[in-house]
């Protein structure tokens, strides 16, 4: 089986225990995530991965939006990682991807923005889980500690799986009262 196959077999499987969520033959869910538009951006350490990202999440039928950085230049993960958050945090966009040199901080800066709900990803499971059961609306990556085929296996996944809800609601409802004063 290759890679391409097994993504595939690995979306059936999450989509085939939502079936008010699986497109074909099924009535349509009454509030359908739709994921359009995905924000992207990187540091210096995640410029190289970024670019390649880019197009492949584009050839997957999403609409992207590059806020950089655009060269290698050493720049401040938090500026993009807030970027990002913002502009899904705000609606401009549905879902967001930030890539540094580690995933790390980038995920730490944009949890900082109310609304968001960032995952380090850094394979297909943690990739299923951050948006099955935490229906995680930014993803993080180390672009220097991924290889490209399995950056772009866990982009894929983690845009194409859907939340769960049910007892998942619950628990994401009690991350989100967390930023309530």
């Amino acid at each position: 089986m290759n890679g391409k196959e097994t993504i595939q077999r690995i979306v059936s499987e999450v989509l085939s225990r939502y079936p008010e969520r699986a497109p074909e033959g099924k009535p349509p869910d009454p509030k359908p995530e739709r994921v359009r538009k995905v924000a992207l951006a990187a540091d210096h350490g995640g410029f190289e991965l970024k670019n390649i990202l880019r197009g492949y999440i584009e050839d997957l039928g999403y609409s992207v939006k590059d806020f950089g950085t655009y060269t290698k230049e050493s720049v401040d993960y938090p500026d993009y990682a807030a970027t990002v958050a913002r502009s899904v945090a705000g609606g401009a966009y549905d879902r967001g991807i930030v890539i540094d040199g580690a995933g790390i901080g980038s995920c730490m800066a944009a949890n900082k923005v109310k609304g968001i709900r960032a995952a380090l990803c850094y394979d297909l499971r943690t990739a299923i889980n951050s948006r099955e059961h935490n229906n995680a609306n930014v993803l993080t990556l180390g672009g220097p500690l991924l290889e490209t085929g399995a950056a772009k296996e866990i982009v894929k996944v983690w845009l194409e799986t859907p939340f769960g809800g049910g007892r998942h609601q619950r628990r994401v409802d009690k991350i989100m009262a967390l930023e309530k004063p």
